[in-house]
């Protein structure tokens, strides 16, 4: 007994090379920050897992997440200015413009596109996951028939069901082809296409699957060097008084920032001198989930450059009073534009009607459409990152003690508009430029069958005004044709294919 002691006791279990006890200087450091219970659990744990504590705290930006927490956290409670309805002034509305407008913006816009000054900025970090997949929501398309029947019923739970089969990212990409052919056709040099760049932000869990998307499907007849992925960044998981959640013993539990840390993620990775060096002057932002947005609109955008302003967004008009998304005031009187998301909003806020229009005093809903110019990204990614000041989400995060109430730090897009000296509201139509595609089928609303219908009939009408018949073996309302955006991007130039032609629905049209 007593030698097998002492051979107990001569061979240790290894420690690993950091020893015993965490590096003293990373400890240190943890500690300045009221972090040092991230090591907790150091005595526990292999010499393996020890070194992916120790670089999964290397990695982090101790001063700038520290900086992020006490400022977020020391913003509750604070009295923000009082609300107000957005001005008449500064909205554009649908039934205020006349056809010289939109002829002109529309003319405007396409010499701006043709001279290179417009880049387009993807919001497209979010999985699928409450449309039953875990892919990259742009990947969402119409199944094709796969040999297993599993496989086809896989499919189709994520399918937008088009008669295409074409995915969000592809018809995405195809209006922007569709937009730098006719900006080619309206400039001195025709036969010259200049490229619109298209900056595709992901997240850590989208990355790979997104560029492999692209990458097999050619990117959709783009250029591959007219692409460029980047990641959006991530934020520790905090506990109400700010201590990290750990995920695992070895790693801090993490999450994505937000769509609004697209700002921080364009400055850190230089994208911004990346636009201004191919002579970019506007960007165009949107978010990936919406079946009709109109990508690179050149309408906006010369609305935009003659309104001489730094900010604007697309708004459409609250469909009801209790209708679930965020929409746009004034913060104090004179003040900025900001949105204010619907969970903010009381009862008597969201039925208050505006005596002279007889509509909602506060009805111009936020649908992530958004332009900005160059310098105001450059300004507001300074501002956000010298304020720090991030939204609490509180949700339920994976720890080392099972799913853990905690805090999740992230910046929205609209958060910008606070920091804009001069914001414009541009009114568009819901059934022409709003389809989003959040829900799985069955649910209520934002549904693919929703989003569907939404895009099958509107380019049905185009179809019929440019002269064109349809016949359908069902109902119309619950069917309808597809237009390529190769073919048209917002129901141009389709008398050539259309008149005294009929058409079957479904259908795609494309020439």
């Amino acid at each position: 007994m007593r030698e097998e002691m002492v051979v107990g006791l001569s061979a240790p279990a290894p420690v690993g090379r950091w020893g015993a006890a965490p590096p003293q200087a990373l400890l240190e450091r943890m500690k300045d920050y009221g972090q040092e219970g991230a090591f907790a659990l150091w005595d526990d744990l292999s010499p393996e897992d020890r070194e992916l504590l120790v670089r999964d705290i290397e990695s982090l930006d101790l001063s700038r997440i520290d900086r992020i927490i006490r400022r977020s956290l020391g913003s509750q409670g604070i009295p923000v200015p009082a609300v107000e309805p957005v001005p008449e002034s500064s909205v554009s509305k649908v039934e205020d413009r006349s056809p010289e407008d939109k002829e002109r913006w529309w003319k405007k816009g396409l010499k701006a596109i043709s001279e290179g000054k417009l880049a387009v900025v993807l919001l497209a970090g979010g999985q699928g996951t409450r449309l039953g997949s875990s892919d990259p929501k742009g990947c969402f398309s119409k199944f094709i028939q796969p040999q297993s029947l599993n496989v086809i019923w896989s499919q189709k739970k994520k399918s937008i069901g088009l008669p295409s089969g074409k995915s969000l990212f592809q018809l995405q990409a195809e209006r922007i082809l569709c937009i730098q052919k006719l900006a080619a056709q309206c400039s001195e040099s025709p036969s010259n296409t200049v490229p619109i760049h298209w900056y595709i932000m992901t997240s850590p869990f989208t990355d790979a699957a997104t560029r492999k998307f692209f990458e097999t499907r050619r990117y959709f007849g783009l250029e591959p060097d007219q692409v460029t992925f980047f990641q959006q960044g991530t934020l520790p998981c905090v506990s109400a008084d700010g201590r990290f959640i750990m995920e695992t013993p070895y790693r801090v539990a993490k999450a994505p920032d937000g769509n609004g840390g697209v700002y921080a993620t364009l400055k850190s990775k230089m994208l911004m001198e990346d636009m201004s060096t191919r002579g970019v002057k506007y960007v165009d932002c949107y978010g990936v989930d919406n079946a009709l947005v109109r990508v690179a609109d050149p309408t906006f955008l010369g609305y935009f450059i003659e309104k001489g302003v730094s900010s604007a967004a697309k708004v459409v008009r609250k469909a009801y009073p209790q209708e679930t998304v965020g929409v746009f005031v004034q913060r104090g009187r004179g003040g900025p534009l900001s949105v204010v998301e619907y969970s903010e909003m009381d009862a008597a806020m969201t039925t208050e009607i505006n005596q002279s229009t007889g509509r909602l005093r506060y009805c111009w809903s936020n649908v992530c459409l958004h332009m900005f110019t160059l310098d105001f990204l450059n300004q507001v990614a300074n501002s956000l990152e010298k304020d720090s000041v991030y939204h609490l989400a509180e949700k339920k995060i994976p720890s080392i003690h099972g799913y853990t109430m905690g805090l999740k730090l992230e910046q929205f897009i609209f958060d910008a508009f606070t920091y804009s000296p001069s914001t414009a509201l541009f009114e568009v139509l819901r059934e022409e430029e709003f389809a989003p595609v959040k829900n799985a089928n069955g649910a209520a609303y934002d549904t693919p069958d929703s989003a569907k219908l939404m895009l099958l009939r509107l380019h049905s009408r185009w179809v019929v005004a440019a002269g064109g018949f349809l016949t359908h073996s069902v109902p119309l309302y619950m069917t309808g044709v597809e237009v390529s955006p190769l073919s048209s991007y917002a129901g141009e130039n389709l008398e050539a294919i259309c008149r005294g032609r009929t058409f079957h629905a479904p259908s795609e049209i494309s020439f």
